[in-house]
């Protein structure tokens, strides 16, 4: 379980981003958290790393304080954050460097994420387009087998196939016991792969709820205009 409890947190002298926050993520199964610009989804997934620190309160990974970025605790954890590079190495020099650090890590994964993707093992990184490194860095954390998986905008840069393949990349890659959290605008890219939506405004979780209609379509982007302009 993921444990946001009692965070506040402010980027410098700037107002707090987050303020007494508290939200819970259980294990297993595919979170969309959702929330218009400026309340703190991209700033909730670095704390959750370890890679920012909040000024008060903690947020706890397994009961493990997430700042103390021990390694059997970033060894479960992986972000593909909104904006990177990759290295102008080879697929496969890139993999050997990033496996040792996840102790599941699995190349059969990889290449059916990458077939998913309709990429190939023997490419350099250096020469694809962003479009195409997005497709082998999600693939590389697809694989790298965490339990925990964070993902910001992972749609953003995505023709309308590519979207279809990544829906079809995370659902090939889910266990029993791994927990995918995704922040995203795009709601319609993932509506139909969510299990569970989250939707945060003003310091206020305004829905916290699993998505029931499995055999329904769900209208994502109504329900958030909905819970956003009518909070409890």
């Amino acid at each position: 379980m993921i444990e946001i409890k009692d965070v506040t947190f402010a980027y410098r002298s700037h107002q707090p981003v987050l303020d007494g926050f508290s939200l819970q993520f259980a294990r297993g199964g595919i979170y969309g958290l959702l929330g218009k610009n400026g309340t703190g989804k991209s700033t909730l997934l670095y704390l959750m790393m370890g890679l920012l620190r909040p000024q008060k309160g903690e947020v706890t990974i397994d009961g493990i304080w997430a700042s103390q970025r021990r390694p059997e605790v970033l060894g479960e954890m992986f972000l593909v954050p909104e904006e990177y590079d990759l290295p102008p190495i080879s697929l496969q020099k890139y993999v050997s460097a990033v496996r040792p650090f996840y102790p599941r890590f699995s190349q059969e994964l990889l290449e059916k994420s990458l077939q998913n993707f309709e990429m190939t093992r023997d490419i350099n990184l250096g020469q694809l387009s962003m479009g195409q490194k997005k497709k082998v860095y999600m693939s590389v954390a697809i694989a790298s087998g965490t339990r925990y998986l964070l993902m910001d905008e992972p749609t953003n840069g995505l023709d309308i196939l590519s979207k279809s393949q990544f829906r079809k990349a995370i659902i090939d890659s889910m266990t029993d016991d791994r927990t995918v959290i995704v922040s995203t605008h795009q709601v319609h890219d993932v509506e139909r792969l969510l299990d569970h939506v989250c939707i945060i405004d003003r310091n206020r979780v305004l829905l916290n709820e699993p998505l029931v209609e499995k055999d329904q379509a769900i209208d994502l982007e109504e329900l958030f205009i909905r819970t956003v302009k009518d909070p409890l």
